[in-house]
C-alpha cells in the first residue's frame, strides 16, 4: 500500500514529488489506528497493483455517513486494465452494505483519465435544490504539514 502511494506521490498527477521517508514510516500504522478508515488493495497473485484509501464522513443534509474515496491508484504498468473501476465498484458496494448515502472523491481537473473512468462509473456534479452544482475541493495547508 505505502509503494502503491508513495508511486501515485510522484506521478505527474499525484504531485511529482515521492513521500518523505517519515510519512511512509507512520502512513501504514496511523492508518490502522484511524476509525472509519477503509483500505482496498487490488492485487494480482501476490503483487499488489492498486489502492483505494477511504474515510467515512457525514452528510448533514441527509444525517447520514458517506465514504470519500480520498486516494486511489494503480500502478502505472497495470492501468487501463480495468484495476481503478473494480475498485471503486468494492468501495460502492462496502458503502452501500454500511448504509451511506453516497460516496465522494476529488479529481484534479487535468486529470482526463480519471475523470472519464469517474464519469463512466456515473460519478459527476452534486445536486443542490434537485439542480447540479459542481463543488471545488479547497485546502489551507497548516504549519508543519
Amino acid at each position: 500500500m505505502v509503494a502503491l502511494l508513495n508511486g501515485y506521490a510522484a506521478d505527474p498527477m499525484g504531485g511529482n514529488a515521492p513521500l518523505p521517508a517519515a510519512v511512509r514510516a507512520r502512513l501504514a500504522p496511523a492508518l490502522s489506528e484511524l476509525p472509519g478508515a477503509l483500505v482496498l488493495l487490488a492485487r494480482a497473485g501476490r503483487t499488489p497493483v492498486g489502492v483505494a484509501v477511504c474515510f467515512t464522513g457525514f452528510s448533514t443534509f441527509r444525517a447520514r455517513p458517506l465514504t470519500n474515496v480520498h486516494d486511489l491508484a494503480v500502478a502505472p504498468s497495470w492501468r487501463g486494465r480495468g484495476i481503478g473501476r473494480r475498485l471503486l465498484d468494492e468501495v460502492v458496494a462496502a458503502a452501500r452494505a454500511q448504509g451511506h448515502c453516497k460516496v465522494t472523491l476529488e479529481v484534479r481537473e487535468d486529470n482526463a483519465a480519471a475523470m472519464a473512468l469517474y464519469r463512466r462509473l456515473g460519478f459527476g456534479a452534486g445536486q443542490s435544490a434537485g439542480e447540479p452544482a459542481q463543488y471545488l475541493f479547497l485546502e489551507k495547508r497548516l504549519a508543519g504539514d
